[in-house]
């Protein structure tokens, strides 16, 4: 699938099939790419917790609808707030920018920036589906021996525009699998990890793995 040059992004800008909120600023378009900015919004894992039972740990699973609301804590910073990422810590972000995919025979890419990756910063990519509309979620580790700080605003990742080889409708963007997508329309302050469907969920609890294969 053909990249969008710098040109062609502008043009698709222009012409409202690509759209960000707030606009992109002269530091971000790039010759094959734009550089996202990270927003306000930061989710840490919660490690532990304190019960009737004591100080205990907190198990991640992401297969338990009871549990997930444990699962991390949102940090919302204010202007002149920075984050410091402990080593071996992840976290998530929000970008500053809502995006707007507005064609079907577009999606993007999400890639960590290489000044983001000599801070000893790794950034998970990530695909942006045709017609999604929403904020993007940016996972980071830092995987460095020291603290790494984060401003709000800074550039971190980028996104690459890929362009289609046939156009797909709105309603079989929306269609991951048997369920919908579960992040359209996404905001900074709701992107905490959402479960995948019951169904799929049970099969796997069961250990039954051929009939989840036998699913048509």
């Amino acid at each position: 699938m053909p990249i969008l040059t710098k040109k062609q992004i502008e043009e698709k800008i222009s012409r409202g099939e690509i759209v960000f909120e707030p606009a992109l600023d002269a530091f971000q378009t790039q010759p094959a790419s734009v550089d996202l900015r990270i927003g306000w919004s930061f989710y840490i894992p919660y490690t532990w917790k304190y019960c009737e039972k004591g100080r205990i740990a907190v198990v991640a699973d992401h297969m338990d609808y009871s549990t997930t609301h444990e699962n991390f804590q949102l940090i919302k910073l204010k202007p002149g707030q920075y984050f410091e990422i402990l080593p071996g810590e992840m976290v998530i972000a929000s970008t500053l920018e809502k995006i707007n995919l507005n064609a079907g025979n577009l999606s993007g890419v999400i890639h960590p920036r290489s000044s983001a990756s000599r801070r000893g910063l790794a950034i998970e990519s990530g695909v942006v589906n045709p017609n999604f509309t929403g904020y993007l979620t940016i996972p980071m580790v830092n995987q460095s021996h020291h603290v790494i700080k984060i401003y709000p605003g800074e550039r971190l990742c980028q996104i690459l525009f890929h362009e289609l080889t046939a156009e797909i409708n709105k309603e079989e963007s929306k269609t991951h699998g048997l369920s919908e997508d579960k992040y359209q329309s996404s905001t900074p302050y709701n992107m905490d990890s959402k479960l995948d469907p019951q169904e799929e969920i049970d099969f796997l609890k069961s250990g039954n793995i051929d009939g989840l294969k036998k699913k048509l």
